[in-house]
């Protein structure tokens, strides 16, 4: 029999194939519903209970990831829970990065596979997790009547576009194809949002399936009857938000009977704002008991808890969220295991088979002090203004075309009595009559034509419940002053760029007019983390070599010290850049080894 090239080379290909040892082929997994009344995980035949603590690698830096994963497996966990969050892999429309630094998802699920741990995948659309509009794309508020989380299809397309790029991503992840992914969640509190779509909570499940991903699939929503009626989908696990008492599960069984119900997110902190207390974790002791004696799955939400580096923070109403995720959780914010850290380990611990054990807890990721560095005043804000658009009525932020950062709206005012600007804003204002500082909107009088500057600073968007659809940034709709419609507008966008923070030129500046940019360098012999405090400066932004370490107000607190990973310093030569929107004189920054010193005292959160 004569041989063709070709089948030569496929039987030499099978050939090698087949001298693969089956420890390197990846070993496939069922993760199924099963037991009485299909009640049960199942991980290949066998019950399994999830052992669960979230971590969300978009606020690790990426050389943080394995030890994470590597705590978390030695407190005794077993799986991760992961949001993945849209916004941060589509920042601009149709563009999409699954493959650079906190973004590059597979690299993290290769680490948990590799540690021996499971990860649930929570990809949203929407996840809120206190992340700017929940995870959903800032650009979908440039459609001005767009209905978010429903079957609009202006809202659908999107999503599916996404959907179709991850689906690439974590298909390989799978557990059925040898990877962590045991299980995908559809959407996130649905029952506590007031448009309630149940057909596209249907579609969602339906396109996951049309892209390869085969589940299985659960919901999370609050454990209540009203938030789970016409939420939950049959077939489909039930998680709550938290389950603390048989009760709840018992109730979601009887409104989806046939399906696993577990405790999705079982808080041992929870998040603040601007101008609330300081972190305070909770005792889970009891939970946790609870879970493990009734053989209950169970996630805490959040094991570790990260930073929102940048402007990722979202807002809870007119409540900013802090810089800071640390959450009051076991693992704490620089990644090391808090004292609840260890109970809830020895806890766990006591569950184990005879004869098995934790792992040694990794070592703990050292921090260092850093002498207190000075720097220059280097601009001012109002030095590095771009062409202005022009406009008969004010824009918002997304209409702009921008998302977070600045802009100051500027018109002409005919000469007129005093009065109150009445608008519509969302975020921080500052107005200015002929570039001095007014008291809120209260305009003086003038006997000449003047010009009035409002500048905004975006907060974040809201993160939770119905107000999304409406959240854009800046002055939205009409401006009057005195009844009278104030018109031709010029706006003036500062999207406040890492590029454009670390590469402005040194200008000289009016030393009254508030909006400092300081500048400084310092020298390093070894790197470590460190918190930069910021104590001494008000409210703004600080980057340090080009990383945006995110927003600080140590004005209204808790937080007045900025975590600074090592990966992001150098041995030698290091720039600081701190934007200060209320201070025209540069201040020291210092390196501190820990998070906080007490509690400071803070102010009341003011309204959006």
């Amino acid at each position: 029999m004569k041989l063709t090239i070709l089948q030569i080379l496929a039987m030499a290909s099978l050939a090698l194939c087949a001298d693969v040892p089956p420890a390197q082929q990846p070993a496939a997994h069922s993760f199924t519903f099963g037991g009485p009344d299909n009640s049960e995980f199942l991980l290949d035949g066998k019950p399994f209970q999830i052992i669960g603590g979230e971590i969300h690698p978009a606020r690790v830096p990426h050389q943080y990831w394995r030890h994470r994963i590597q705590m978390a497996k030695a407190m005794g966990l077993n799986t991760i829970p992961i949001y993945v969050f849209w916004n941060d892999h589509e920042r601009e429309e149709g563009k999409f990065d699954f493959t650079t630094d906190e973004r590059n998802l597979g690299e993290f699920l290769k680490l948990a596979k590799e540690e021996g741990m499971w990860v649930v995948l929570r990809p949203g659309p929407y996840c809120c997790g206190e992340w700017d509009l929940g995870g959903l794309p800032w650009w979908l508020l440039r459609t001005p009547d767009i209905k978010l989380r429903c079957s609009d299809p202006r809202f659908t397309e999107p999503v599916a576009r996404y959907f179709h790029e991850l689906a690439k991503v974590i298909r390989p992840h799978l557990c059925e194809n040898g990877g962590p992914i045991l299980m995908v969640q559809l959407e996130n509190e649905y029952g506590s949002y007031p448009r309630r779509d149940h057909a596209y909570m249907l579609w969602l499940r339906d396109l996951w399936l049309k892209e390869g991903v085969k589940g299985p699939f659960y919901t999370a929503d609050g454990a209540g009857e009203h938030f789970l009626k016409g939420i939950v989908i049959p077939g489909v696990a039930v998680g709550l938000d938290p389950a603390t008492k048989e009760a709840d599960f018992t109730l979601a069984h009887k409104l989806n009977p046939n399906v696993p119900v577990m405790s999705a997110e079982a808080y041992p902190g929870w998040l603040r704002h601007w101008g609330e207390g300081d972190w305070k974790p909770t005792d889970m002791t009891g939970l946790i008991k609870f879970y493990m004696d009734t053989h209950k799955s169970f996630s805490m939400y959040v094991f570790h808890g990260g930073t929102n580096f940048g402007f990722t923070a979202g807002a809870n109403g007119p409540s900013p969220d802090l810089t800071s995720y640390d959450y009051g959780a076991p693992l704490n914010e620089q990644g090391c295991p808090t004292p609840a850290y260890h109970g809830y380990r020895k806890q766990l611990a006591a569950y184990l088979p005879a004869g098995q054990s934790l792992p040694e807890i990794p070592a703990v990721i050292p921090t260092m002090k850093i002498a207190p560095i000075k720097l220059e005043r280097w601009s001012g804000i109002w030095e590095q203004l771009p062409a202005p658009i022009k406009s008969p009525q004010p824009l918002c932020f997304e209409a702009l075309g921008q998302n977070q950062g600045m802009v100051i709206y500027r018109t002409r005012l005919a000469p007129g009595d005093k009065g109150t600007l009445a608008i519509t804003l969302h975020g921080i204002a500052t107005t200015y009559l002929n570039g001095v500082l007014v008291k809120g909107m209260d305009i003086p009088a003038r006997s000449e034509e003047a010009t009035l500057e409002v500048l905004v600073e975006a907060m974040g968007h809201i993160n939770f419940q119905g107000e999304m659809d409406a959240d854009r940034k800046g002055i939205l709709g009409q401006a009057k002053l005195n009844g009278v419609l104030l018109e031709n507008w010029e706006m003036l966008c500062l999207p406040l760029s890492d590029a454009w923070a670390m590469n402005m030129p040194l200008t000289s500046s009016d030393p009254f007019r508030s909006g400092g940019i300081f500048k400084g360098t310092f020298t390093l012999d070894a790197v470590a983390d460190t918190y930069l405090d910021m104590s001494k400066y008000k409210k703004g932004v600080l980057w340090v070599n080009g990383h945006n370490l995110g927003r600080h107000w140590s004005a209204r607190g808790p937080q007045h010290r900025l975590y600074c990973p090592a990966p992001w310093l150098k041995t030698g030569l290091n720039t600081i850049v701190v934007l200060d929107t209320e201070l025209t004189e540069p201040q020291t920054v210092e390196g501190m080894r820990e998070a906080r010193s007490g509690t400071p005292s803070v102010a009341k959160p003011s309204a959006k």
